[in-house]
């Protein structure tokens, strides 16, 4: 079996990435984490990753200022460099640009802190028990350009309790995360075989 060579973004602690690593272990499955990149130097996962025997690489976003795109060309050259098949974001907190989605179509995915398509973007916690729902979890999904509304891969639900606080609830949906995101990635490798 020819595994397919994935690129991990994160910008911060990395336990999706880890998650996604600790999978990859497996000699059955179908997919090799090549590389983690980070946007933030000092990034906490990037030492856990060195740590894993894999290759980190840290592209600062903010020389580029506000110029999202050559940003992106710049990740895009490194994945190019690792020979990346599919990219996965683990907490990527950057919105990337059309240009890069477009090249990436298909092969680029992202796992989100909720039901989508409910709650899109940030503090979807908060929101969730705001809005008095029963039911919280996790979508592993494709990018597309408009943020967070991709196609489904897998989700997974938590109940939302009562007193949840959105520390409580966010360590639940966690762990739902864990579970999830490494077989959305077996899909899509298995799919791209």
């Amino acid at each position: 079996m020819t595994r397919k060579r994935v690129a991990i973004l994160i910008s911060g602690r990395g336990s999706n990435m880890m998650a996604l690593i600790e999978a990859a272990k497996a000699a059955d499955y179908p997919a090799e984490i090549a590389v983690v990149l980070s946007n933030v130097p000092d990034a906490t996962g990037l030492a856990r990753v060195g740590e894993a025997g894999i290759a980190a690489e840290a592209i600062d976003h903010k020389p580029f200022g506000q110029d999202r795109e050559a940003f992106d060309r710049q990740l895009d050259a490194a994945l190019e460099a690792h020979r990346i098949d599919i990219v996965c974001l683990a907490g990527f907190m950057r919105v990337l640009s059309p240009w890069f989605v477009a090249r990436w179509n298909g092969r680029l995915i992202n796992i989100h802190p909720s039901l989508l398509p409910a709650f899109k973007g940030l503090h979807t916690h908060e929101r969730a028990i705001a809005a008095g729902v029963k039911e919280h979890g996790a979508t592993v999904h494709f990018v597309v350009p408009e943020l967070d509304s991709g196609p489904i891969i897998e989700q997974a639900s938590v109940p939302v309790l009562p007193g949840d606080t959105p520390d409580s609830l966010a360590a639940r949906v966690l762990e739902v995360e864990h579970r999830i995101y490494p077989r959305a990635l077996r899909r899509l490798a298995e799919s791209l075989i």
